[in-house]
């Protein structure tokens, strides 16, 4: 009976770890071509904040529509009418959208903040 409290124990645990590490969504898996959404304050900016979902960025600011011209390294290259030239944007964030399974917004930002959808986000382990 031990053995089998055990082995289910095991199980359930393994399922949960899965399921935790299958859902991360922490990095943006980019290509040249995808377009999202970015944060708009420059690049000094310390959000640099994206999102499949237009809205605002951590640091409060509209975020625009970016194409990605270049992914490489963990850092994408993004180009948006209005901007000078192409900006880098690291495509893991030290926090990432908190709004559970279902989340549509895909947000990532390197600093704290709500998220695209509203909920606040929560930090990366």
């Amino acid at each position: 009976m031990k053995r089998i409290a055990l082995l289910l124990a095991v199980l359930v645990t393994l399922v949960a770890v899965t399921l935790v590490f299958a859902r991360d969504k922490s990095t943006m898996e980019l290509k040249a071509g995808d377009e999202v959404y970015a944060c708009n304050c420059g690049e000094k900016c310390p959000c640099k904040m994206m999102s499949t979902n237009a809205g605002k960025c951590t640091c409060g600011k509209e975020m625009v529509k970016a194409k990605v011209t270049k992914v490489e390294g963990g850092t994408a290259m993004l180009s948006a009418a209005g901007w000078d030239k192409d900006r880098p944007y690291v495509t893991t964030g030290k926090f990432m959208c908190n709004c559970g399974p279902e989340c549509k917004c895909d947000s990532i930002s390197q600093q704290a903040g709500k998220c695209t959808c509203g909920k606040e986000m929560k930090k990366v382990i």
